[in-house]
């Protein structure tokens, strides 16, 4: 057979095992309220991650990434849905939980219904459309996409496998009363609740709380390492491992992780509890959040081991990043580990401190080794990118929202010209967009030009001389603010749950 019967044939041909390998296989580890100056890759200098480090060495890493938002529910939401905080429908933290009938577990009382706002059920999300081209879909950590029985929850967006929380919210202890479960080879219908029963045989306040033994990232963190487990050559699979390290609570398991970094913190700080929340009194905050990170990394190393176990290291994209800049919550102390870097801004932040998260890619034979690369990114680009990637071409006739009056109703630019190595067919944003209803705030920008409206007053920084963004130069440059400013108004669709104030034109 000659050169162009070969090529005929293999186009008429069935498909073949051969391939459906050709898709990659995606791990998306998204970890939660991690600083874009948190790992040693990033300049941290305290904190142990050589399997992240190791991932960027392998990869490529992003120093000009952005986040959705500068909290969880938004960030998370513009991932899934390709769309930017003015468009997306989900803007904030929006929490929906029911006190009316509690739940009793043992002698701890739980809502009756717990979750956030959800995402829009006219739009399609990221798992639907791995799902319709064929992937094997799973999601391991906090859903955060909607509440329980709502129109959003993952079994109802095309997720095959979760195990972990729904709500963000509960997810802020890590030895919860129980998790959420929904596992579609399983005959699973519907999301239910997973009881933790030896949690409960303990007090969810006080110190009884630190009797209970079932720590939620570990379990959730099995659970992926199973799904991983069960993965074969034979059909590509995405897996979204939302991992809630290194957030509040800060209580892990006193083991050898734990214990290092209290050698390592001799002299460390207490944290008095937070009355009538989740966050308990704590007398080793550093060690706490270093063992966090690491306890992190290690779950990422595991990860890698599995996959090269199975063979699939080299069919597998993995991606790591956060999905939003530090916090301050439950003791946490980022002003000990210099945690925002040279970025001003922690989590709530629209300054880059709150939106500039870490983002590294590691793609064997596809992505060059040890690359740090300046393309600006943000979480709205990863669902174009991936439809690059796996060769879906008709993405945006499959999202059906037709009220936002745009041609494809993305705010994404795949970069996976970028990942190629191909910077000069790489398509530029003509600007980044953001507002968060929570503070107040608005973030327009545009090439090194930065604009963040706080309360409807707009300030400009040149990131270009000021990455710290100390320096207002709005009054000297009143003709870039406004054209800054009218992309606010053309770029803002009004959303009765999320209000913002918008700037003066």
């Amino acid at each position: 057979m000659n050169a162009k019967n070969l090529v005929l044939g293999m186009l008429v041909a069935p498909l073949t095992v051969a391939a459906k390998q050709a898709k990659p296989n995606i791990i998306f580890v998204l970890c939660d309220d991690m600083g874009w100056g948190d790992l040693a890759c990033y300049g941290q200098k305290y904190i142990n991650t050589p399997s992240i480090d190791r991932l960027a060495a392998e990869g490529m890493q992003f120093m000009q990434a952005y986040s959705g938002s500068p909290v969880s529910a938004p960030s998370r939401a513009s991932l899934m849905t390709g769309q930017h905080t003015g468009h997306c429908e989900v803007r904030g933290n929006k929490e929906y939980w029911s006190f009316d009938n509690m739940v009793k577990y043992g002698q701890n009382e739980d809502f009756a219904r717990v979750g956030q706002h959800p995402l829009d059920s006219a739009h399609v999300v990221l798992p639907e459309i791995m799902k319709s081209n064929g992937y094997n879909t799973a999601q391991f950590g906090k859903w955060a996409g909607g509440y329980e029985g709502s129109y959003s929850t993952p079994d109802k967006r095309g997720v095959d496998e979760f195990y972990g929380p729904l709500c963000q919210f509960q997810a802020h202890a890590y030895y919860p009363n129980f998790l959420n479960k929904f596992s579609r080879k399983d005959g699973d219908t519907e999301l239910k609740r997973e009881l933790l029963t030896e949690n409960i045989e303990h007090a969810m306040y006080g110190k009884d709380y630190f009797n209970r033994t079932q720590y939620s990232a570990d379990l959730v963190h099995r659970k992926a390492l199973e799904w991983l487990d069960d993965q074969t050559k034979d059909t590509p699979f995405y897996g979204l491992f939302t991992y809630t390290l290194p957030h509040a609570e800060l209580v892990q398991p006193e083991d050898s992780i734990l214990q290092y970094y209290k050698q390592r913190f001799l002299e460390d700080k207490a944290f008095g509890g937070q009355e009538g929340s989740w966050y308990h009194a704590i007398d080793h905050v550093h060690a706490e959040f270093a063992g966090m990170i690491t306890r992190l990394d290690t779950y990422v190393g595991e990860i890698m081991a599995k996959l090269e176990e199975k063979g699939l290291a080299n069919n597998t994209i993995v991606i790591f990043s956060s999905d939003n800049g530090p916090h301050e919550e439950g003791g946490a102390d980022p002003t000990f580990f210099n945690r925002d870097g040279v970025l001003k801004g922690l989590k709530r932040s629209c300054h880059e401190g709150g939106i500039r998260v870490p983002f590294i890619v590691r793609w064997p034979g596809k992505v060059k080794a040890g690359v740090k690369t300046e393309q600006p990114i943000a979480f709205w680009d990863i669902l174009p990118t991936f439809c690059d990637i796996i060769g879906e071409k008709k993405y945006t006739e499959k999202c059906r929202n037709k009220r936002l009056g745009q041609a494809d109703h993305f705010d994404g630019i795949s970069f996976l010209p970028t990942l190629r190595g191909k910077t000069k067919k790489q398509e530029q944003h003509d600007f980044l967009y953001w507002e968060f209803n929570e503070t107040d705030q608005i973030a327009v920008r545009r090439g090194n030009w930065k604009m963040i409206v706080k309360g409807g007053k707009p300030e400009l920084y040149d990131l270009k001389d000021d990455i710290h963004e100390d320096h207002d130069v709005s009054a000297e440059n009143t003709e870039i603010v406004a054209r800054l400013v009218d992309i606010v108004h053309k770029e803002h669709l009004d959303n009765p749950y999320f209000k913002v104030t918008l700037p003066k034109q």
